[in-house]
């Protein structure tokens, strides 16, 4: 089984990333999902707000995925659905498995990696307290509600202010369950501004920042939690309790991007991002192999997710027709102040053409700043923000013309001029 390109992962990175190659020249190419249908985490994302960017009109995930699935109908390229990869070898072979086929490797000329994310669990956040039934992550909740068909409960407590949090609070109240509160451990929300206030505002559901909860209670199905206040170092404070009599606990606690395939490749990944180090093709460190989406770093908005496919699409095709410049002449791109990473961490002003966007977060809630670009100390480019969050990822272009003259190899992204 011989391809030119194989796509693993058949949500919006990957069908981004193979529809895209397939119109820059790849004809044999492969797509493969583990699930039993394309479009991934949109199948079960009812709600609207899609679609902004990409085809400047509002949609619901499952309307966002279709549109790409049928874009894919006219293309030669390949699917196997159901279908789980095992691993990834350094010389390009995918062993993977399904129940039709059995056992299978199959060769590629390139590889993207568009596996997506998952959530963390009670586990990985260590929420003491007894162990009822009743306890979900709000992705779980989702899908159970909205793909299922099973209510998850009646009375619900929500751990977590991250966009899948904040709507699946609206998601409960419209099917009829009561939302006592949405609960979270910063002193500012992780969710999008518009998703605090069409999601929580709108419904009269308190939001309790610097709060976590601190006991769980239950025999057999969940009966009550505890949540307290938290000291600037995110410890709880002894006599702030409050207690929620409640069915139900969803947690929103962060997302952790899907890289136990690439890890187990050798890929190198980059320890703030929990992704593959990826350069200006959105090429891991494996030759060949290309990343993007939420396994190189989780975003907010999927029009974004659906740019950084098409970039690592089109770029595999190029690579894959022998059209890029494979060399180490790299300018590395540094964390400065406030900024927690970038994407991508380095670059080569060979394969860029007039310009490359650069995706990063910040560490903390700021107000009219500037992102700064620096070359040593000659400030090369100067960007202003009146409102800067780590909910919310920011995008800035760097003009080639302005790296072709500095003679470091290495610049600064950093955000300065705080009011």
């Amino acid at each position: 089984m011989n391809y030119d390109l194989v796509v693993i992962g058949g949500g919006p990175a990957g069908l981004a990333a193979a529809l895209e190659a397939y119109n820059n020249g790849i004809e044999n190419i492969l797509i493969i999902e583990r699930d039993k249908e394309l479009g991934g985490i949109l199948e079960q994302c009812i709600h609207n707000g899609f679609g902004l960017h990409t085809f400047k009109e509002e949609l619901t995930g499952p309307e966002y995925a279709e549109r790409f699935i049928e874009m894919l109908k006219d293309t030669k390229v390949n699917v196997k659905l159901d279908t789980m990869v095992l691993e990834i070898t350094d010389n390009k072979e995918i062993h993977a498995i399904n129940s039709e086929e059995g056992y299978m490797i199959i060769s590629a000329k390139a590889i993207v990696l568009s596996m997506g994310c998952r959530e963390r669990t009670r586990g990985a956040i260590a929420i003491p307290g007894d162990r009822p039934a009743g306890i979900f992550t709000a992705g779980a909740a989702q899908r159970y509600v909205n793909m299922e068909g099973y209510m998850v409960g009646k009375n619900v407590v929500i751990l977590g202010s991250g966009d899948i949090g904040l709507i699946m609070a609206r998601r409960m109240t419209l099917e009829g369950a009561k939302v006592h509160a949405v609960v979270e451990l910063m002193p500012y929300s992780n969710g999008l501004n518009r998703n605090i206030v069409q999601c929580l505002n709108d419904y009269d559901i308190p939001l309790y920042l610097s709060h976590t909860v601190t006991d769980v209670k239950g025999d057999g199905r969940l009966e009550k939690i505890v949540i307290s206040k938290v000291d600037e170092n995110r410890m709880p404070i002894k006599g702030t309790e409050k207690e929620f009599d409640c069915d139900t606990l969803l947690l929103s606690v962060g997302l952790i991007p899907e890289n136990e395939l690439s890890k187990k490749a050798g890929i190198e990944i980059d320890k703030r991002t929990n992704g593959p180090l990826v350069n200006e093709l959105m090429e891991t460190s494996i030759d060949g192999v290309f990343a993007c989406g939420n396994v190189v770093h989780v975003h907010d908005l999927v029009d974004f997710v659906t740019e950084e496919s098409k970039k690592a699409g089109l770029n595999a095709a190029k690579y894959i027709k022998n059209e890029v410049e494979n060399n180490e002449n790299y300018i590395y791109l540094k964390n400065g102040n406030g900024i927690t990473y970038t994407v991508p961490q380095k670059i080569r002003l060979e394969n860029i053409d007039k310009g490359i966007n650069v995706f990063m977060r910040t560490n903390a809630v700021r107000h009219d700043v500037f992102i700064k670009v620096k070359a040593g100390d000659k400030e090369l480019l100067s960007f202003k923000r009146p409102h800067m969050a780590p909910a919310e990822m920011e995008k800035i272009m760097l003009p080639k013309v302005k790296l072709e003259g500095i003679d470091v190899n290495e610049i600064t992204i950093s955000v300065e001029g705080e009011a």
